[in-house]
């Protein structure tokens, strides 16, 4: 039986909120129907009601007696959806998150430890960001012919504002290419190192990532496409919010071996992202030759197929 994708975003929502205490999970469950399906993310910030985010905003839901977020609050959300002592995760915390069962990702925030300069750990807790992982099946329709190069897809760079919807659109188009939807299938390798695209649970995707899809998780993304390079023959590699001077390298190498790329980037358009020498360099060695551009939100998405030469760059 197909699920209607309201439906599924609703479960997903639930999935979520089953990660918080009782007494705050209750406010959660009072949502309707079609707020869960819309809702982006939970969070949870000391001394304040948590809120949910819906497209236009952030608003608060109603705890038991109207109390405020507690530290224990904190404490025992992390505990419940890592299934892991708040200490133990907190001391392996390096990127200020942990993904756990269905793809949903806990961002953590309070007082980082550092040596050296480098964070270490995060000492004690102020708040948490539960952002939702939904599938949208068909998000991505009408973007594979955009991109197509003589059977492949390029190297293409999915942009958009933290929370804009980048993970969503590359997760159902990685779905359409790997399943030959709009063009052949091809063979997609996917660099998974947060757990967001395919959500694994004991080596099975929780989502849908398409029939000729290998997904290497958990693993730094450089070392990742790498690995699925020589390992998997990819025609295609895929990889989520490329940022580091390490992910470039490994895409520079990729694409000097033929196989076409997909990746995301945080910036609102090209120029933007062009400020970044980062990027810079991977335009003026055609690296990454177009860009698609997300504007809007929710059912008013649209997608824009923007060029980069890098013109006056390189």
């Amino acid at each position: 039986m197909i699920v209607p994708i309201r439906e599924e975003a609703a479960e997903r929502f639930s999935q979520a909120a089953s990660l918080l205490p009782k007494g705050l999970r209750q406010g959660a469950e009072r949502l309707s129907r079609s707020d869960k399906a819309r809702a982006e993310e939970l969070r949870l910030r000391i001394g304040r009601l948590p809120t949910v985010t819906l497209p236009e905003g952030e608003i608060p839901l109603a705890t038991d007696g109207g109390q405020p977020v507690t530290s224990e609050d904190l404490r025992l959300t992390l505990e419940i959806a890592t299934q892991a002592s708040a200490h133990a995760v907190l001391d392996r915390v390096r990127e200020g998150y942990v993904t756990v069962r269905g793809g949903h990702r806990v961002g953590l925030c309070g007082s980082a430890v550092c040596e050296n300069g480098v964070i270490r750990t995060i000492g004690t807790l102020s708040s948490l960001a539960i952002r939702i992982a939904k599938e949208v099946p068909g998000v991505a329709e009408g973007i594979r012919p955009l991109l197509k190069e003589a059977g492949a897809v390029g190297g293409t760079v999915i942009l958009a504002p933290p929370g804009g919807g980048k993970t969503t659109l590359l997760r159902d188009l990685i779905r359409r290419i790997s399943d030959g939807i709009e063009g052949p299938p091809l063979r997609v390798g996917v660099a998974d190192e947060r757990g967001e695209l395919a959500a694994m649970f004991h080596g099975t995707p929780m989502n849908d990532l398409g029939a000729h899809t290998d997904v290497l998780d958990g693993c730094p993304k450089a070392e990742a496409l790498t690995l699925l390079l020589r390992a998997m023959t990819p025609q295609v590699l895929a990889a989520d919010e490329v940022a580091s001077a390490e992910d470039a390298a490994a895409l520079e190498e990729a694409s000097g071996c033929g196989t076409a790329l997909l990746c995301t980037a945080h910036a609102v358009n090209p120029q933007d992202l062009l400020r970044r020498p980062l990027f810079q360099r991977l335009v003026c060695r055609g690296v990454l030759t177009q860009a698609v551009v997300l504007t809007g939100r929710g059912g008013t998405r649209r997608w824009r197929l923007a060029g980069l030469e890098g013109d006056g760059l390189c």
